[in-house]
């Protein structure tokens, strides 16, 4: 592997892009993202892959594509690792995506022509569910079209969007400050500091990303059960947090129901049994949710153990 300081030279454009993808035990993955880069009409100026610790560093996928250099972070988390990629290139506009996601060969292009305004900072765009069989979704992927990693839900309610489909001007990251650890949802907390420091967060829904659906239902479970920690600690800072959480409670086990109306009228699904699978999903995952949230509040569950750790694996 080069020397990381022999790696923060080279000079770029006014509108050059790079791209910075977090990897973690994920060779597959990451070898696809990369070869969907090769296929964008836009191609990025840079590109750097940070493993994060990974039982074998993926030095024959990065070798495959000369504009790829690889590094290392070893300060567990993908906040860390975005941050040491960030940092060692010297493009004015960076794009971040996941290692097990597919860039749309449009992305960058659509990026690039969103940022040649003047006031656009921060872009989020589109993430869509890689389907195995389109004409045949499993549970996970009919629930996931509908609820999973919806940005312009994110942006317009939350003030944030995901780092899977992230691009930043650089100047803009360095006023905000660096992604967070493993303490937090730093896609969450970097977006709404930067909401907080004034920024608009652009929604573009022709950046596209395809984000492969959960396998099983129990990588659903670890997702929420670090969101699920993050929030705890969040609401015990607030007054009346018991309060608060056990009503959000309530409201998280009756909320099925209430959700119908969106699965019908959703355009991400197609067909009653993609529906139907949808509401099953959405059914198990927030029964789930609930009863963990009830063990939350009574002292059952521990936040810390619930969290979990991104290179646990």
């Amino acid at each position: 592997m080069p020397d990381i300081a022999s790696l923060t030279g080279s000079r770029h454009g006014a509108d050059a892009i790079a791209v910075v993808i977090p990897h973690l035990n994920q060779p597959d993955f990451l070898a696809r993202c990369l070869e969907s880069l090769a296929r964008m009409t836009r191609q990025p100026d840079d590109i750097v892959v940070v493993d994060n610790g990974s039982r074998q560093m993926p030095d024959a996928v990065c070798a495959a594509y000369p504009n790829v250099r690889l590094v290392q972070e070893r300060t567990p988390g993908p906040g860390p690792a975005r941050n040491l990629g960030a940092s060692l290139t010297t493009a004015p506009i960076l794009a971040f995506i996941d290692a097990d996601c597919l860039a749309d060969e449009s992305w960058l292009e659509q990026a690039a022509a969103a940022m040649a305004d003047p006031v656009a900072n921060i872009l989020g765009g589109d993430v869509r569910i890689a389907r195995a069989h389109p004409d045949r979704l499993t549970m996970l992927e009919a629930y996931e079209s509908i609820y999973a990693y919806r940005m312009d839900r994110y942006i317009a309610r939350e003030g944030f969007t995901g780092t899977g489909n992230l691009v930043v001007r650089r100047e803009t990251l360095d006023r905000v400050g660096p992604f967070g650890g493993l303490d937090v949802a730093e896609d969450r907390d970097w977006g709404q500091r930067a909401t907080k420091m004034g920024e608009v967060i652009r929604y573009v829904p022709g950046m596209k990303v395809y984000h492969p659906a959960r396998q099983q239902f129990s990588q659903l479970v670890q997702k929420w059960d670090r969101h699920m920690s993050h929030d705890i600690t969040r609401a015990r800072t607030r007054p009346l947090w018991r309060l608060r959480w056990g009503a959000k409670t309530l409201a998280m086990g009756a909320s099925p129901l209430a959700e119908l109306p969106r699965i019908i009228a959703s355009d991400r699904v197609t067909g009653l049994r993609s529906r139907a699978l949808a509401f099953a999903g959405l059914v198990r995952i927030r029964a789930y949710r609930a009863r963990r949230m009830t063990g939350l509040l009574v002292g059952t569950t521990d936040a810390q153990t619930l969290a979990g750790r991104w290179n646990r694996g």
